[in-house]
């Protein structure tokens, strides 16, 4: 996997993925011009889209949605704001179900969730390296 982070202007950033752009941006009194989410609402993002499409996954392989019922699974994920250092805290996630479930299917489904890439990637956090690539100094030869 892989995206591109293109700088447009003031605190804006094009976000390319294959054949897909978001922009990124800060609101308006944080110097931007609020034209798309902050850093840490695509991480709240990605986190809740992750946890829904694996509930969507039970539901259907289970063939619990009620016919005619293709959608309705919603997340809804908040966090709040750490300092030293600056982060996220605790993220708390709410799933709500389209359709009754059993005692036995809310437990698999709650297992289903769980088993989320991103949510997995934030109880294990990966290895980070970062590279600073600089255009090459020129130099001048004077005499």
């Amino acid at each position: 996997m892989q995206v591109k982070v293109t700088h447009l202007d003031q605190v804006r950033f094009s976000i390319q993925s294959r054949a897909h752009t978001i922009v990124c941006d800060q609101p308006k009194e944080n110097g931007g011009q609020d034209a798309g989410m902050t850093p840490p609402e695509f991480l709240l993002a990605s986190l809740g889209s992750c946890a829904a499409y694996y509930a969507v996954q039970y539901l259907k392989t289970r063939n619990l949605l009620d016919t005619g019922v293709e959608t309705g699974v919603e997340v809804t994920v908040t966090a709040e704001k750490m300092k030293a250092p600056a982060r996220l805290g605790q993220f708390d996630i709410t799933v709500t179900c389209p359709v009754p479930l059993t005692e036995a299917h809310r437990d698999g489904m709650l297992r289903s969730v769980h088993a989320c890439l991103i949510h997995n990637t934030l109880l294990n956090p990966p290895q980070i390296n970062i590279e600073l690539a600089l255009p090459a100094l020129s130099v001048s030869h004077v005499g």
